[in-house]
């Protein structure tokens, strides 16, 4: 039986560390992370105490990522490509043409044939299975398949697995060895629900700061957004609004389209999947259940199941709040990227 400290782990697209974060927790040993927005180095290399690597993983080498490793290290190779471009949004009105970020997934690939880690996970938004008519996800399995890797995917909800937070992720699972799968659903029926992630914080007022902790913030309302938000009942939306709030654009037909545009939460239910614009009201249902105004950049990170004290910024340098927000909304939520990790480590138990 393998045991998993004969293994190491590399994580590219690494961001802040979510995925990294939940192998950790695990005990693995990961070696490094790899992205190439440098802004996200203090939050990985602070809270995971693991090397940070600023790269394009377009102009990686084979060279490079087998360094990342420790010597005499079995491999696991990671990672999460940026899912906006096969997002429902650019899935919908068509901008896959536009948008080559998806060649990542190539890139992502090619990193693999050419270093042979034993197992592989590649985490993503469904809509990659559809996106230039499954093409793309179609020729990132061949790849795997043409390298002997014995390939297992599906899609999978990031409640069931205790993040407080409805969202559908693609994960698919490779090995050398044998088939395996995501580790059957720890809270299928017990989700953890938005009070019981958040609902202990101080409460704060739009603008302001919590004073013992800096992400702790909500963004200012202008006074008639503030009139909206008190007229949002709780799990409610702009559709609860008199003719009075009602922005142009919810009066057209097409309007219907966004409901959960000025939403808020509900406390006995898990909450709508993180964005990059999860900080702001106009963006979803990001309006907290009782208080007036849009969550915290500290709720947000809970949201995706990042432990409170988990370290975002450098104390000593200002921070933007909208390139923190893109931090968390892109991230694999810790605990998604812990069962990912629970996954590996039963798989490395069942190698002889």
């Amino acid at each position: 039986m393998a045991r998993i400290d004969e293994f190491a782990v590399v994580d590219l697209f690494c961001g802040i560390g979510g995925l990294t974060h939940g192998f950790k927790k695990e005990r693995f040993v990961v070696s490094a992370g790899v992205d190439f927005d440098d802004t996200c180095r203090y939050a990985y290399k602070t809270n995971n105490k693991t090397k940070f690597l600023y790269k394009d993983i377009t102009e990686l080498t084979a060279k490079e990522l087998n360094r990342l490793f420790p010597k005499g290290k079995r491999k696991i190779l990671v990672g999460c490509a940026p899912c906006q471009p096969f997002s429902v949004f650019n899935y919908k009105y068509k901008r896959q043409a536009t948008n080559a970020k998806w060649r990542l997934l190539y890139s992502f690939s090619e990193l693999i044939e050419a270093v042979q880690p034993e197992i592989v996970s590649m985490e993503n938004v469904p809509h990659l299975c559809n996106f230039n008519r499954g093409k793309i996800f179609d020729d990132f399995i061949k790849r795997l398949e043409k390298n002997d890797y014995i390939v297992s995917y599906d899609i999978y909800n990031a409640q069931d697995y205790g993040v407080p937070q409805r969202r559908k992720r693609l994960i698919l699972l490779a090995s050398k060895h044998s088939k395996f799968e995501l580790i059957q659903p720890t809270h299928k029926n017990n989700f953890i629900t938005v009070w019981q992630a958040i609902g202990h914080l101080p409460k704060i007022k739009d603008g302001e700061h919590c004073k013992n902790d800096a992400l702790h913030y909500a963004r200012g309302l202008s006074s008639m957004v503030k009139k909206r938000i008190q007229a949002t009942p709780e799990g409610g939306s702009w559709q609860d609004w008199d003719e009075s709030l009602l922005l142009e654009c919810h009066k057209k037909e097409g309007g219907q389209m966004y409901k959960s545009v000025y939403g808020r939460m509900s406390w006995n239910d898990v909450a709508p999947t993180m964005t990059t614009c999860c900080i702001g009201l106009n963006n979803g249902r990001f309006g907290h259940p009782k208080q007036d105004r849009a969550i915290s950049l500290r709720e947000a990170a809970i949201l995706q199941s990042f432990p409170a004290n988990y370290n975002l910024v450098d104390p000593n340098t200002p921070f933007n709040m909208h390139v923190l927000a893109r931090h968390i909304g892109n991230a694999v939520p810790v605990d998604l990227g812990r069962a990912i990790a629970k996954s590996v480590k039963k798989h490395i138990r069942s190698i002889n």
